[in-house]
């Protein structure tokens, strides 16, 4: 599925989700035994496949929905589905739009869909379901406790892979303080936190659909992945070898895109985001540039991340300056240069520490 259908899916399933007057809308006529085929768009080429029925624009209410479903002919909303533009109409969409479907309601909805890529909803009164069509794509929507219980065996998933994913993460802080990182140390991490991502993502698509009901899960979801993409980027930044017109976000893009079993492989991974491995050789030293590290403090902007970088190259460098060293940096001055030293000495401590008591 490619992002400009993902969006237009994700945008229908958000008119849809539970606690929006659609939905109760939706609910109401699949619970009074009935069936229905709604429309969401007004535009010129969906009137243009209209026949019969009557003008309403009237402003949608779940009751009205209810009420014309009992009508067969199918029900047509603005695009934003806030009024009810006309009522039992008859579709009649290209017939040599191929569609799977066998029932005249679905048939009708698919051939809408694909020919005119606007989302249309089949209620079914004999299968008892509620079917969203956007494009090519057909999706189901489920019941609240289905998607919830679905999203809570992902969070447990979640939580099993951050916390994996905390482990070699502080690993890789302690040996980048002491200038032993290798690229599998660096892969691993980038490895778990992609993993972290994905998993992510597949309970975003979750919490679209549950709307208002999602929200002790999204809060859930933020508290386990909060700071992480920060992270991806400024480990890939630490080590990402410059290439002619290829960039960091190039690079993450190039990973999302990989399969998870593409993913796990180093050579293939490495190759992706442009990381140094001479030879192939996974266990060479690396020195990181210290973006990771450096972003975490407090005292540091951005801004004054990256003059570090530049100024002294690698986080070792960094970690070596002296007060007067780094009060050279612009932006810097005398106590500014204290603050940093002394909060780069805690830091490594705390690093050290940290990963010694794991």
């Amino acid at each position: 599925m490619d992002n400009r259908t993902t969006n237009a899916v994700l945008r229908a399933l958000v008119q849809v989700a539970p606690g929006s007057p659609l939905r109760e809308g939706l609910d109401r006529v699949l619970q009074s035994g009935r069936g229905g085929l709604i429309v969401i768009g007004d535009s010129h080429d969906v009137l243009n496949i209209c026949s019969g029925g009557f003008l309403l624009d009237a402003a949608f209410t779940p009751q009205r929905l209810s009420e014309l479903a009992k009508m067969d002919g199918a029900i047509i909303l603005a695009n934003d589905a806030s009024r009810i533009a006309r009522a039992n109409v008859h579709l009649v969409p290209n017939p040599n739009v191929p569609t799977a479907e066998t029932g005249t309601r679905h048939r009708t909805a698919e051939r809408v869909a694909r020919s005119l890529n606007v989302p249309v909803i089949a209620v079914s009164e004999s299968r008892k379901e509620i079917q969203v069509y956007v494009g090519d794509e057909r999706h189901p929507l489920d019941s609240v406790g289905r998607l919830l219980d679905r999203s809570n065996q992902a969070i447990q998933t979640l939580e099993r892979f951050r916390n994996r994913l905390s482990g070699v993460a502080t690993k890789l802080t302690a040996l980048e303080v002491e200038d032993l990182v290798t690229p599998r140390d660096v892969l691993e991490v980038l490895q778990r936190t992609e993993m972290v991502a994905r998993i992510s993502s597949e309970i975003e698509r979750n919490l679209i659909e549950l709307g208002s009901d999602g929200r002790l899960v999204r809060l859930q979801t933020d508290e386990l992945v909060g700071g992480m993409v920060d992270d991806r980027r400024s480990i890939i930044r630490d080590y990402f070898s410059p290439a002619p017109g290829v960039t960091v976000d190039d690079a993450m893009e190039a990973m999302s895109d990989l399969d998870d079993e593409t993913l796990l492989d180093d050579d293939v991974l490495a190759k992706t985001l442009h990381l140094p491995v001479p030879n192939g050789e996974v266990e060479q030293s690396l020195s990181p540039r210290g973006y990771r590290i450096m972003s975490r403090m407090p005292r540091l902007s951005s801004q004054d991340v990256d003059a570090l970088v530049e100024k002294f190259g690698n986080l070792d460098a960094v970690l070596s300056a002296s007060r007067d060293d780094l009060a050279s940096v612009p932006g810097f001055d005398e106590q500014k240069a204290r603050a940093v030293k002394k909060s780069l000495g805690r830091m490594v401590e705390r690093a050290l520490d940290r990963y010694q008591s794991r």
